[in-house]
């Protein structure tokens, strides 16, 4: 069983508090994730075009790691092209 400290129990009314109506989940994220990787490897503001993926990168530690995998993987692609 999880003990909830005081810690605990304030970082995740902070989580609450931040949510909004019009975030993403993580499916959504993923189906838009490679638009966002493109966008940042051409130079182009993927936090512009895109706040909801950038805000979920940052809340979501699944989802960030996957979006740096992405990012790598991409990246390894135009090397050997």
């Amino acid at each position: 069983m999880m003990n909830l400290n005081k810690q605990i129990i304030k970082t995740l009314v902070g989580s609450v508090k931040a949510t909004h109506e019009d975030e993403l989940g993580c499916g959504e994220c993923f189906d838009e994730i490679h638009e966002f990787a493109e966008m940042e490897l051409l130079g182009k503001s993927p936090e512009i075009a895109k706040p909801l993926v950038k805000e979920h990168l940052e809340r979501c530690g699944e989802c960030r790691e996957e979006y740096k995998a992405l990012l790598k993987a991409i990246e390894n692609l135009k090397v050997y092209s």
